[in-house]
């Protein structure tokens, strides 16, 4: 059986050109006609580039809609009055792309969260160092004690 609400037929009419073999698994309507997809491979924003799931640090939601934050601190707000299944899709593809999330103290004033993301199609893992607010991330001696950290939890783990 054919449903004529197909991930292509949603991909076409919200103007967005899937990469080969990527699909739609659940998409949800903004109050302006456009769509916020969920495909296998990426988060899909109106308007903007497809934001692969190892990039994305979290996704909120309450009662006006989606909240995004990238990795690198990029942040996107959507209305979505219906979001139907999007909001555990996203939740699963984010969860399920993190191998590590550790936090380590550095000191008096903060600490760091050590992530491992998987990335798709690639065997290595991508870490991100997010530094607590406060905590000077360009001092070279609170960055030689993260990448310690990092180190120390990269031989626990053997990645």
């Amino acid at each position: 059986m054919r449903f004529p609400w197909s991930s292509r037929n949603i991909a076409a009419e919200a103007g967005v050109t899937l990469e080969p073999g990527e699909r739609v698994l659940v998409h949800a309507r903004t109050p302006d006609g456009g769509y916020v997809m969920a495909t296998e491979r990426a988060l899909r924003l109106p308007g903007e580039e497809p934001l692969p799931w190892h990039r994305i640090d979290r996704a909120l939601w309450d009662d006006e809609g989606l909240r995004v934050v990238a990795t690198d601190g990029t942040e996107w707000r959507m209305a979505l009055p219906d979001p139907g299944r999007l909001p555990e899709a996203v939740r699963e593809r984010v969860t399920s792309s993190i191998l590590a999330n550790q936090y380590v103290r550095l000191g008096d004033l903060g600490g760091v969260r050590l992530v491992a993301r998987r990335v798709p199609g690639q065997d290595a893992a991508e870490w991100d160092l997010v530094f607590d607010r406060g905590l000077d991330s360009a001092d070279p001696g609170v960055r030689a004690a993260a990448e310690q950290a990092l180190e120390e939890l990269r031989r626990n783990l053997g990645v």
